[in-house]
């Protein structure tokens, strides 16, 4: 599989099962798609606010009727999330012969063509780092997350503050030496340290990195 990101901005996830890991799939995507989450019941969660946008539907779709529901609602991405196999194969079933991609959360290792593995991720805006293990070992991924949440503080602000060098440069250096003294900022201890006590500081910090402090001097 070839990790992807995809925007799912003003798109519809369909979640089939309303139970804890219904709850994490519809959590996840409720930050950016329109989410609908079709089940009997429904974990605690759905009932904590944490996510007030979910749409719920209380209901236990046959497993015949799986593309019928799939037809109704026209989603961007089915997540199979029940705790039985056979209706999480005719969920993936019915998505992948209308060629939607669909997440099945009971499948781990070989899966079908369209299918979409969820990773865990780490996020400093507009940082995101994703991890997966193929579904073979949430526990890796989750210490993993733990260990690259603390090794990322301030790359958000490292982002924008590389964006914003970037785009002054290209005024004056060409592409070659552009992105030699971008690499000097983000290699610079000095940056990442000044990060913690704002932007004006980072900037003068990275200034120094690019060695114009000097030839500002020496210019003056």
């Amino acid at each position: 599989m070839i990790p992807l990101y995809h925007d799912f901005s003003d798109a519809t996830v369909l979640v089939v099962g309303g139970g804890s890991v219904g709850a994490r799939k519809a959590e996840r995507f409720a930050s950016e798609a329109d989410v609908i989450v079709v089940s009997p019941t429904f974990d605690d969660r759905f009932d904590d606010g944490e996510f007030p946008a979910v749409e719920r539907i209380r209901a236990a779709p046959a497993v015949d009727d799986m593309s019928g529901w799939i037809d109704r609602i026209e989603p961007a991405l089915v997540v199979a999330a029940t705790d039985d196999g056979e209706r999480n194969a005719a969920v993936t079933e019915a998505a992948s012969e209308r060629d939607i991609l669909v997440n099945r959360t009971d499948r781990a290792g070989d899966r079908d063509v369209g299918s979409v593995v969820v990773p865990a991720t780490v996020e400093d805006d507009p940082v995101s780092v994703a991890i997966s293990t193929g579904g073979q070992s949430p526990a890796l991924s989750r210490y993993l997350r733990q260990q690259i949440e603390a090794e990322i503080e301030n790359a958000g602000v490292m982002a924008e503050l590389t964006g914003r060098l970037r785009a002054e440069l290209k005024e004056s250096h060409p592409p070659a030496e552009r992105r030699e003294l971008i690499r000097e900022v983000v290699r610079s201890p000095a940056v990442w340290k000044a990060l913690h006590s704002g932007i004006a500081k980072a900037e003068h910090e990275a200034a120094s990195a690019m060695g114009q402090d000097e030839r500002g001097s020496e210019n003056g």
